[in-house]
């Protein structure tokens, strides 16, 4: 489903993860390994909780309209969450043909890394691979728009990929053991926060974010 999605006007051809502004900024080709390190370690984690949380709390529609609200909490930035309900808004759009009823109707589209936790409840995928699919989602997204922007080697871009969600692997089991959204992680990146905002201002751009 996932590479459906980056085939489709939803997913990685709409999200850049800020890497547009980045560039346009003050970031270097040569520094987006570092800058996938630093959402491995401060953005993902939020991410992949919160995936791991909704998977948890499927069946309880109360607990997850509580879960999008600690979500909501961790993510300041309104460009971030405002794209994430809309990759959220696609991806259930093609759940939906896949797995009727995995995603329930909500009065405000379900941001992404809950609809990835749905999902993963509906089909039995085991919460610790879903942190790592949360983190090779948001890093692949990022490394395909670097092809887009710095066309290069493809080969570089993978190995980008890989090594970001190595990072990942001392905390998946933790992440996984996520039951209370109060303990999902909490940190602050204001500059990939300031990147999201300066790219949903962008005039002439490739990525909406």
């Amino acid at each position: 489903m996932l590479l459906a999605d980056s085939r489709l006007p939803v997913g990685a051809h709409v999200s850049s993860n800020a890497l547009e502004a980045a560039l346009r900024d003050e970031l270097s080709p040569a520094q987006v390994g570092e800058y996938l390190a630093t959402r491995m370690r401060i953005l993902v984690p939020i991410e992949a909780g919160t995936a791991v949380l909704a998977r948890h709390l499927a069946q309880d529609p109360a607990a997850l309209e509580s879960l999008r609200a600690e979500w909501a909490a961790r993510t300041p930035s309104r460009a971030q969450r405002e794209i994430a309900e809309a990759l959220g808004q696609g991806l259930a759009r093609l759940a939906a043909v896949q797995w009727p009823g995995a995603v329930p109707p909500a009065e405000r589209p379900w941001p992404r890394p809950m609809v990835l936790g749905l999902i993963a409840a509906a089909t039995g995928l085991d919460a610790e691979e879903l942190v790592r699919l949360v983190a090779y989602d948001d890093a692949q997204t990022v490394a395909a728009a670097l092809l887009k922007l710095e066309p290069g080697d493809p080969r570089t871009a993978v190995a980008l990929v890989l090594d970001a969600c190595a990072l990942m692997d001392p905390c998946a089991a933790e992440l996984a053991a996520l039951e209370d959204p109060a303990h999902l992680p909490c940190a602050g990146a204001p500059q990939i926060e300031g990147w999201a905002e300066a790219q949903s201002q962008l005039t002439r751009r490739l990525f909406r974010a």
